[in-house]
């Protein structure tokens, strides 16, 4: 795992406030080597960066699935050690994929705990917009109940802080929405030829089994072909400035 001092910006006491847990826990899962020791500063004070943050948001997922504590140790020390935030939210993820839906009623309170900051108005009608929250009471949702897909709550959340317009978001997710639904229609298609001839459970085990392995396989795939994309792009900007 790497984590650049660059990154290391939050002090331990951020940390469990962004990541929605106690201090406590934050250091009962250094100890249990769940969590990488932090980056000494001045003073000997640690500092945190985005890997610990990804490496929670994964732990918390694993947890949701009724994990124990003891598997949730196996399955992170099975991980290559160097993975990156990106890398660890991919594997959250592909976790996230094998849960049904879950949307819940909650505070607004409770919906700050569980996106680990705090929310303006403006800021809950943007995850409203994008179709993690809805509200009763008007768009900014006032301080009263509301539902949140607790599946989208985080991505939802990190694309607060993303410098793209509401409008440019929106459109991002039409496009996924759209390309996604395509992928699986195919791929449905192609299974159950594959399977017509099974019985009954066969086939529901067969696509229990493979659906975390499809969602890897199309995350994998989105990831090396957006790398290639911003490659040539940022390429061709390279040589409209002339730079080398």
């Amino acid at each position: 795992m790497t984590t650049g001092t660059e990154e290391t910006t939050l002090t331990i006491d951020e940390l469990a406030a962004r990541a929605g847990v106690t201090v406590r826990t934050v250091r009962f899962y250094g100890t249990k080597g769940l969590l990488p020791p932090p980056v000494l500063g001045p003073r000997r004070v640690g500092h945190y960066g985005r890997d610990h943050l990804a490496r929670l948001a994964l732990i918390e997922e694993l947890q949701q699935q009724g994990m124990t504590l003891a598997a949730i140790e196996r399955y992170l020390h099975q991980l290559p050690p160097d993975l990156d935030a990106h890398d660890l939210a991919i594997h959250r993820a592909v976790v996230a994929s094998w849960a049904p839906d879950a949307v819940e009623t909650v505070t607004r309170g409770e919906l700050e705990r569980r996106a680990g900051r705090g929310l303006g108005d403006e800021d809950v009608e943007r995850l409203v917009a994008m179709g993690v929250v809805e509200t009763g009471g008007g768009a900014d949702g006032g301080g009263g109940d509301c539902r949140v897909d607790l599946g989208l709550l985080r991505l939802g959340v990190g694309l607060l802080d993303v410098p793209l317009s509401q409008e440019a978001i929106l459109a991002a997710r039409k496009v996924l929405i759209e390309h996604s639904r395509a992928v699986a229609h195919e791929l449905s298609q192609l299974f159950r030829g594959e399977v017509s001839e099974r019985a009954a459970q066969d086939v529901r085990s067969l696509s229990a089994s493979m659906q975390p392995v499809v969602v890897q396989a199309l995350l994998t795939t989105f990831q090396r072909s957006l790398r290639e994309e911003l490659r040539e792009w940022l390429g061709g900007m390279s040589e409209e400035d002339g730079s080398p």
